[in-house]
């Protein structure tokens, strides 16, 4: 995970062209918080000791405690994958993850609740699958086939041998000198005794696709898409032959085995638990749902770990073969799509669930306060004093009182019986726009009652509006904009439109000016000097789909799905100019600032915290007033020569900063004496330190805070 630090602002060169922006993770931009950790897309599960690794594409890596196996805990996670993490293996102290067109990751889990990535290695195919031997990892390359690399030294990972399988590649294990491929439609055996000269030794074709492969003793066990669990001898590795076949209910993707038991995960979400005492005769003893599209399975002792693609981690109880049984879950939640900032508080729309409220007095450490389920598919919010007033899709307009945060509560309602897609609120009435041509306006003189006082017919799929002065602005999702007179609000009038092409995602407007997302063509600039013939004035391409955006002073924020969140100056709105950019771990599709000038990005697996900084100097509205006592994570962490300690008092008064070893030996003190209000930052040197894990004590204000920070050479 990428920290920033409150206090600490780096400067940062701007580079020639939009291009340079695409070879980086951020530029400009540093990450201050994050809440959340929701898992995008499960691939694989790997169990060591009470642990369980998890990849989840975009989410990357997640370390799951399964110490108690009917409680599973979330202890770390590494998500600075720029791929999608579909496969894990694990030895020693770190974890191998395939991230399918980025290759090799290398991850240090010393410390579980901080993994950290050491080392990469980028293979040319799409690494699929990966599994460990010794100081060499071997990546599935899908149509490249199998690498061999050497981690002997991890944070320099070295390609030393490949083999071309005959088919695709998709998953790999190891057993002994050899290497277990399932590539294509079948089972291919590659010795590795001379790791630079890979060769055949073995190859069996299957009537179906293998998609996944185990190894115990001397069987392989292969999973045949339609043709569920083949068992194949192989005493001699040379001749792999098929001894016996198990169909499953489903499309069989993976495979783990643990004693007299198979358990394969199934493409539509069930788990088989096959008895595999006589592999020459195995028997289907049972089949559990578990979820949605199983693409992984680990099984230990009485319990399988099931990887599900859109639900999650499933724990199932295997200590009744026959009667398996569901005992616990790590889930994935819900989408995280539109954010709107208000006072301390961000409120996080999720499409399928509601209103999240969040705390942001510390943003460094976001918290939930409070949660609201609302009836239909919540896709945004807009906040009035205390009510936020929720575009909910086909369930219409719900009205949400926030005067206690901790307990948000819904109050009224409004139905068109047409899908909202946007709501904004101006003076006394709200604007709510549907995706079936129509613009309600509804008094909020009663927020209870919300009653219709006015209708216009728009002609256009409004998929965002925004209300300056007596005009509203509508962005088409089929790629037009349109301007509604709204200075009669009980008679709204379309009297202007202009197709600027792709489809429209979000709009906001500073003055005569409008500014629209669009998913092929980034950001329009559409002038409504005259608002009865709006014309596009100025543009930037995007390099994905532009969701959200929100203007302050003279920047546009946009959040831009696949590629995170960019800054744009607007001093000149026909000529943009890209001055910022942050690469966020999951799909950025809303963004809102703070008045403090943080920037609020609505990621679908998590919300972010991040701040921009201008190049130039100007334009930072950063206020370093902290509202309580603060100890903010170091910077960077781990570390090889020098981190920051940054910390904020809301009063003036006497502080202590003091370094202690794992032992809790005092080391050294790095600060002592009074403070004034405000941020304050003190390097730690590490120059006559050995590598590890070190604790750095902060005294003010009456408190005792404890931050780790790890030193690596």
């Amino acid at each position: 995970m990428r920290y920033a630090i409150f206090g600490l602002i780096i400067i940062c060169f701007v580079l020639a062209g939009i291009g340079g922006f695409f070879a980086q993770d951020c530029e400009n931009v540093e990450q201050v918080g994050r809440i959340y950790n929701n898992w995008h897309y499960v691939n694989d599960v790997e169990l060591v000791g009470n642990l369980a690794y998890v990849t989840a594409r975009f989410s990357g890596l997640q370390i799951v405690d399964i110490s108690d196996p009917e409680n599973p805990v979330v202890v770390g996670f590494w998500d600075d994958n720029p791929g999608k993490a579909t496969a894990v293996a694990v030895s020693g102290e770190y974890a191998y993850v395939a991230d399918f067109k980025d290759g090799l990751h290398i991850i240090s889990v010393a410390d579980p609740e901080h993994p950290f990535a050491v080392g990469h290695f980028d293979t040319p195919g799409e690494a699929k699958s990966v599994a460990v031997s010794g100081n060499y990892v071997f990546i599935a390359d899908d149509f490249q086939g199998l690498w061999i690399i050497s981690v002997a030294d991890p944070e320099n990972p070295v390609e030393v041998g490949h083999f071309e399988t005959p088919d695709d590649a998709t998953d790999v294990t190891i057993s002994g000198q050899n290497a277990y491929v399932a590539c294509g439609h079948g089972l291919c055996v590659v010795s590795f005794a001379d790791p630079e000269n890979p060769f055949d030794v073995g190859y069996y074709e299957t009537e179906g696709a293998v998609r996944g492969v185990t190894v115990s003793g001397d069987y392989a066990f292969v999973t045949d898409h339609s043709n569920g669990l083949v068992v194949f001898s192989i005493r001699n590795p040379m001749n792999p032959f098929q001894i016996a076949q198990c169909e499953t209910p489903d499309w069989a993707y993976d495979v783990s085995v643990f004693g007299d038991l198979a358990c394969v995960a199934c493409w539509h979400g069930e788990m088989s638990v096959i008895s595999i005492a006589d592999p020459e005769n195995p028997v289907m003893l049972s089949f559990i749902e578990s979820g949605e599209h199983a693409l992984g399975v680990e099984v230990f002792g009485d319990h399988a770990y099931v990887a599900n693609a859109e639900s999650g981690m499933k724990v199932i109880s295997v200590a009744d073969p026959e009667h398996p049984e569901e005992v616990a879950s790590v889930d994935t939640y819900e989408f995280a799509g539109r954010v709107t900032v208000s006072g301390d508080f961000a409120y996080l729309m999720s499409y399928e669930r509601g209103l999240r409220v969040i705390s942001i007095v510390d943003p460094a450490q976001p918290e939930e306060v409070g949660f609201i389920e609302t009836a239909g598919e919540a896709r945004d919010v807009f906040i009035s004093g205390n009510y936020a007033y929720v575009a909910d899709g086909d369930s219409g307009l719900s009205v949400i009182s926030i005067a206690n945060p901790q307990n948000p509560e819904i109050v009224g309602s409004f139905d068109p019986e047409e899908s909202i897609r946007d709501v904004f609120v101006s003076g006394l009435y709200i604007y709510a726009a549907t995706y079936s041509n129509g613009l309600y306006v509804v008094s909020t003189v009663d927020p209870q009652n919300p009653q219709e006082i006015g209708y216009c017919d728009t002609g256009m799929d409004a998929f965002a509006l925004t209300v300056s002065g007596d005009l509203a602005f509508i962005a088409d999702f089929r790629g037009g904009f349109g301007v509604i007179s709204i200075a009669d609000p009980e008679n709204p009038a379309k009297i202007g439109f202009c197709d600027i092409g792709g489809n429209s995602y979000d709009i906001a407007a500073s003055g005569d000016i409008a500014y629209v997302t669009s998913s092929r063509f980034g950001l329009r600039v559409v002038s409504v000097i005259d608002p009865e013939n709006p014309v596009e004035i100025g543009s930037i391409d995007l390099p994905d789909a532009a969701s959200g955006i929100t203007i302050r002073d003279d920047h546009a924020y946009i959040a831009n799905l696949q590629c995170g969140l960019y800054v744009i100056s607007i001093v000149d709105p026909e000529n943009l100019e890209m001055v910022g950019y942050y690469d966020t771990p999951g799909y950025a599709w809303g963004v809102d600032l703070s008045e403090d000038g943080l920037i609020y990005v609505a990621d679908m697996t998590n919300m972010g915290i991040y701040r921009y900084t201008d190049p130039a100097g100007v334009g930072d509205s950063f206020i370093l007033q902290p509202s309580s006592f603060i100890f903010f994570s170091a910077y960077p962490n781990p570390f090889n020569s020098t981190t920051t300690i940054t910390y904020g008092l809301p009063h003036p008064g006497n502080v202590s900063l003091q370094l202690y070893d794992v032992t809790g030996q005092y080391i050294s003190t790095l600060f002592e004496g009074e403070r004034q209000t405000g941020i304050y930052a003190t390097n730690l040197k590490g120059d006559d330190l050995p590598s590890g894990l070190y604790f750095v004590r902060l005294e003010g204000a009456g408190q005792e805070l404890i931050r780790k920070v790890m030193l690596i050479r």
